[in-house]
């Protein structure tokens, strides 16, 4: 099995404590019907920097990075097609499905 990384961007984060506590529990269930493929639930993320060469800016051009996952999945089509019943997608956001590379 290979590993791939699950980026989230953008997307909806409920303030409302009732629709905060939906979407959570919409959250573990995702991750309960995907079983033993979740390596690491992972979580959200709060703004960082990105840096090039000496300089650091604030922010990523584009959707911010809101969070990850780590799945395992036999190809990158399994892995897309697990990550399409994610909650990210129905709060608005996207998610990037990359393969990581094995360790040495």
């Amino acid at each position: 099995m290979k590993k791939y990384l699950l980026a989230y961007y953008g997307g909806k984060m409920e303030t409302d404590p009732k629709k905060a506590q939906e979407s959570m529990a919409a959250w573990m269930k995702w991750f309960q019907d995907l079983g033993k493929a979740v390596v690491d639930a992972g979580n959200p993320t709060i703004p960082g920097k990105t840096l090039s060469g000496k300089t650091a800016k604030k922010g990523v051009p584009g959707e911010p990075l809101t969070g990850y996952s780590i799945l395992q999945a036999e190809d990158l089509d399994s892995a897309v097609e697990m990550t399409k019943k994610s909650p990210q997608l129905s709060a608005g956001g996207q998610i990037g499905v990359y393969e990581i590379m094995p360790t040495m």
